[in-house]
């Protein structure tokens, strides 16, 4: 992979971990950050890349968009069920 792949997937990582930080709309996106973030760490391995911040940024709002709406979807479950028995 050179330079300006490994920066361009990088900023497509943080870009979609942004989106992913909106509840449920954002779960596809974050997912997607998530696994392009480990295909560029596994692709510069040893490599130096510029936007690394980018990439481990993109990463750490996409995890936490993705238990963000993971909570939502609890919390969402429990309230219909409390409804119904309750």
């Amino acid at each position: 992979m050179d330079l300006i792949t490994a920066i361009r997937n990088s900023l497509t990582v943080f870009v979609c971990g942004i989106i992913g930080l909106i509840p449920i709309l954002g779960l596809i996106p974050a997912v997607y950050s998530l696994v392009s973030w480990i295909r560029v760490r596994r692709a510069f391995r040893n490599q130096w890349n510029p936007a690394s911040v980018y990439l481990n940024g993109g990463a750490v709002l996409a995890l936490f968009g993705v238990l963000s709406s993971i909570l939502v979807i609890v919390f969402a479950v429990m309230s219909l069920v409390s409804l119904n028995f309750g």
